[in-house]
């Protein structure tokens, strides 16, 4: 079930609100806005307003068996790679790139935030579906650019959809049958990469896949391979 609202400050508040107020938010369900006057973005950045564009949430709850909640960003991933792919004539630049970015060639398409509260996981995804924001320190691209724009509503059914299936198949054989379909939508082993972890200098490295739990592989320059479990990466020539 999708509920739209016209505006809202952002749709990943909302339901975490809902959920401290002892609501029902069942999963399967999606918060999605036309406006969001507060969205945000990973490591406190501002996420882009832009009307037609898909912006929305939807929450897990957590059950023991699950596997690492955190590994939930790679469930969305593919899952915004599915839906996007077929809305696209020619999906050939379409990639995954870790932790939680879709792009179209070296250009920002989509994001992925997630959130804790209590046991549940809420899940915020935006997709530049008619506009894409002008940052300062990468490209961006809209769907817009490239013909039609999508019908906001026919993706955000789409888009559900595909996140129920990847959804139960996460919890229904683990992460590594995940692990695998992430990589083979990612950008290609080698490419260059830019990180930044938390605290520490930029690291520069090439891409070696995932970790068995989901975290970035990145091979060094002297051959070793590290394994990064947060921080922002960026594609070498990202920047704009």
């Amino acid at each position: 079930m999708i509920r739209f609202v016209t505006e809202t400050g952002s749709t990943n508040s909302d339901l975490a609100a809902q959920l401290r107020a002892g609501e029902t938010v069942a999963e399967g369900q999606w918060l999605v806005a036309d406006r969001q006057l507060s969205g945000r973005g990973r490591q406190g950045r501002t996420w882009f307003d832009g009307r037609g564009n898909f912006m929305g949430s939807t929450a897990i709850h957590i059950a023991p068996r699950d596997p690492n909640p955190a590994t939930l960003a790679l469930v969305a991933g593919v899952a915004a790679y599915e839906a996007v792919s077929k809305v696209l004539a020619d999906p050939s630049q379409l990639r995954l790139k870790w932790p939680n970015d879709l792009m179209l060639g070296k250009a920002k398409l989509a994001g992925i935030l997630l959130e804790r509260e209590g046991d549940a996981i809420i899940v915020g995804m935006g997709v530049n579906l008619a506009a894409a924001p002008e940052l300062p320190d990468r490209k961006t691209i809209a769907l817009s650019a490239l013909g039609p724009v999508p019908d906001r509503d026919l993706f955000a059914h789409s888009l559900a959809r595909e996140f129920d299936r990847e959804l139960e198949r996460w919890r229904t054989y683990g992460l590594d049958p995940l692990v695998r379909r992430w990589v083979a939508v990612a950008h290609p082993a080698g490419t260059s990469l830019v990180v930044q972890p938390p605290g520490e200098d930029r690291i520069e490295g090439s891409f070696a896949g995932l970790t068995a739990d989901g975290a970035l592989s990145l091979r060094l320059a002297d051959g070793s391979t590290r394994a990064i479990h947060a921080g922002d990466v960026m594609l070498a020539n990202e920047e704009s």
